[in-house]
């Protein structure tokens, strides 16, 4: 259960992020060969856990997308230490949803990057309306192949600069 104090701290952090966010767009420019490399690696990151959403496979999305120390950290949510910790919140998570995940501001610089990117979570029970995640993917480049290392995610969206309510019930 989230305390009126857990509720400030994560909005201060969102509020942080967003931040952050807004000053590092404007000193947006042509990709490097670098970044373009990195968008194109971890787009197929992202197109892969959405298949594996739209299949209900916890599995891949636990195994091919995170690494072993992983850490996970979510609005309402908690804070999930390791692929052990976050298997069970994707085997549910995967069975009700699909995602969309949207890029919005990348960064890279050899072998760690960054993307925040809008999660776009539509729930497949009829009467659930779709929500968005501002999610912080952090990515590092681990025998060759990127994998996220964590991320840090808030009810709201990078496009529209909103934070919003966490969605009744549960996802």
């Amino acid at each position: 259960m989230m305390t009126a104090g857990h509720t400030v701290r994560a909005l201060a952090c969102a509020v942080a992020l967003f931040s952050f966010a807004a000053a590092a767009f404007a000193g947006d420019s042509a990709d490097s060969p670098q970044l373009a490399a990195f968008k194109k690696a971890i787009r197929a990151k992202y197109d892969l856990k959405e298949r594996a959403f739209a299949a209900h496979d916890a599995d891949t999305i636990v195994t091919k997308f995170y690494s072993a120390d992983v850490i996970s950290v979510g609005e309402g949510e908690g804070i999930f230490v390791g692929r052990d910790q976050i298997r069970p919140l994707y085997e549910e998570v995967v069975k009700d949803n699909t995602v969309r995940i949207e890029s919005v501001h990348t960064f890279v610089d050899g072998n760690a990057g960054w993307d925040w990117a809008d999660f776009h979570v539509t729930p497949t029970a009829a009467g659930k309306p779709p929500f968005t995640f501002a999610i912080l993917f952090l990515w590092a480049k681990i025998g060759g192949e990127w994998m996220c290392k964590g991320d840090f995610f808030v009810n709201g969206s990078f496009r529209t600069g909103k934070l919003t309510p966490p969605p009744a019930g549960p996802p």
